[in-house]
């Protein structure tokens, strides 16, 4: 499915192959076209949005072994289209220093209450997403390779999941942040933050890994900026963050939410990348997958 985003007010028109986000909307029956944070004073002002924008590089961690690094992630990503709300999951590990992980996406199930759908496996590494049981006539042993770069969204929601990566460095470009408040998730005190982040900004700061694709995304999206929720541990560790982005298709505006939680982190992660001969070179076509 090719969803044509267009630019406010600049009248650019890019187009976008949400390969997941599209199937899901099939799936259910709709018809979409086309340093330490624990001090008072990082609670609010400029010491708020230093604190959000500095999320990705306390991911990365300093490399001496401490609990960084590296996470096990959970994410979501939701839209509403027909009337009918539709989610696709996610499930893995990702390690911020290759930028490069491994997760289990789950499509929803059809109308009827069917999964009929085997789960996709996704490999996320600098400037590419390989797929794994992609369907959509794609051979059930091979592996679908995606340039990340060439995507008018830089795969910010092309495949059903937000690269935890990118989640982080796009609050690279944060502007105006509000502090929420403490509150608890998972057991963990975490401080609530709100806010909307610049995307071409997020790609100037972003590592040379991840540029690539957030200048992708900052050319292709229907408005220059996007809110977000960031909630950060007392080590300043993004745990959860929650992007909301919005495209226009033929007139229409189309929300989607995705949610980023991290968790476990130190732990070991291990993303061997496909060798070329297992890599689909054929068409794929567009539709839901088999």
């Amino acid at each position: 499915m090719v969803v044509q985003q267009h630019r406010s007010g600049g009248g650019t028109r890019a187009g976008c192959a949400l390969a997941v986000v599209g199937v899901m909307v099939a799936a259910a029956g709709c018809a979409v076209d086309g340093g330490d944070g624990a001090a008072d004073g990082d609670r609010s002002g400029p010491a708020a949005v230093e604190a959000v924008q500095r999320a990705a590089a306390v991911l990365v961690g300093p490399g001496d072994g401490s609990a960084t690094g590296s996470a096990e992630v959970v994410t979501s990503m939701e839209t509403a289209a027909g009337g009918t709300r539709v989610t696709i999951r996610g499930k893995g590990t990702y390690d911020f220093r290759t930028q490069s992980g491994r997760l289990k996406v789950v499509l929803p199930q059809d109308p009827a209450g069917e999964d009929e759908h085997r789960p996709i496996t996704e490999l996320l590494a600098p400037g590419a997403l390989y797929m794994m049981n992609r369907g959509a006539g794609v051979p059930a042993d091979k592996w679908v390779r995606i340039d990340t770069t060439a995507l008018a969204d830089g795969n910010l929601v092309t495949g059903g999941v937000t690269d935890p990566m990118a989640a982080a460095e796009l609050l690279g470009g944060a502007s105006t942040v509000t502090y929420v408040g403490e509150t608890d998730l998972a057991g963990v005190t975490v401080r609530h933050y709100r806010g909307t982040s610049d995307i071409a900004r997020a790609a100037r700061r972003a590592s040379a890994a991840s540029r690539g694709a957030l200048t992708a995304a900052a050319n292709g999206f229907r408005t220059d900026t996007v809110p977000f929720d960031a909630y950060l541990d007392a080590e300043g560790r993004l745990r959860k963050v929650r992007h909301r982005f919005s495209f226009a298709n033929e007139g229409q505006v189309r929300e989607v939410v995705s949610t980023t939680l991290l968790y476990g982190f130190g732990v070991a992660v291990s993303v061997p990348l496909p060798d070329a001969n297992d890599i689909y070179t054929g068409e794929i076509e567009q539709g839901r997958p088999e």
